[in-house]
């Protein structure tokens, strides 16, 4: 008979036998090729949906001096660009942004293999960008698009008047907006000759996939660990520099 063990943050778990433990784990992999096989199709109907040309021009202040949005793809047909929530008032960035930006700091260089270039952008002024960029360690391509209409256009930053309104489009539906107005996403867009397009956009839930650290603790007996009673799910995060250990 399976004995139950059970420890601290887990639920009563069986300890049975490793011909038991491999029968149940084949099983489960049946769900997983499942599931591996939808989210490939799935991918496949994204690459897919339609597009939308750029009309308006928009210029992002970067290290290198004003930059456009063809530009930025550097030289490459497509552009990924995370919407980092790093407000003007602010002196450091968002903490779930912050971890997404510990997952890709290094990735660029695998993008552009790939004819992609990956860069963030937020509407701090580029000097509050770099010094918490340099607080972090990071060296990914990072601009400011203060002063342009670029995030509030793409769904980043609530308007003035949305916040005082009190409702924004965030997500593809009406939202209450934060307080200071600032959220996170992804967009998309390619570069054929002079036109660019905007390809996909992705936003609150969607943007768990470029968390791989969550995927890590998926994996792990007590999961992501949150407690279902907090406001904020993961209300335990911090920046990297803040944890005690």
């Amino acid at each position: 008979m399976a004995k139950l063990h059970t420890y601290a943050g887990t639920k009563p778990h069986k300890v049975v036998s490793p011909a038991v433990w491999l029968k149940a784990r084949t099983a489960f992999l049946k769900k997983e090729k499942k599931f591996s096989k939808l989210r490939d199709a799935l991918s496949k109907e994204r690459r897919a949906l339609p597009w939308v040309k750029v009309a308006k021009d928009y210029t992002f202040d970067t290290t290198e001096g004003k930059k456009s949005l063809a530009e930025l793809f550097a030289g490459k047909h497509q552009l990924v660009i995370y919407q980092f929530m790093l407000g003007p008032d602010w002196d450091e960035g968002c903490r779930g942004c912050s971890l997404e930006a510990d997952c890709f700091n290094l990735l660029p260089a695998h993008l552009r293999a790939r004819d992609t270039t990956l860069v963030a952008v937020s509407r701090a002024p580029l000097n509050k960008i770099l010094a918490f960029k340099k607080r972090m360690g990071w060296d990914f391509t990072w601009v400011s698009s203060f002063n342009t209409d670029y995030n509030y256009d793409y769904q980043a930053s609530a308007t003035p008047e949305e916040i005082k309104a009190g409702k924004m489009t965030y997500n593809y539906r009406t939202i209450t907006p934060f307080a200071d107005g600032e959220l996170p996403g992804v967009s998309v867009f390619y570069k054929d000759g002079q036109d660019i397009y905007h390809t996909y956009a992705t936003y609150g839930r969607g943007l768990d996939m470029f968390m791989t650290s969550n995927h890590y603790l998926d994996l792990t007996p007590k999961g992501r660990d949150e407690n279902p009673a907090w406001d904020n799910p993961a209300q335990w995060l911090r920046l990297r520099d803040e944890y005690k250990s």
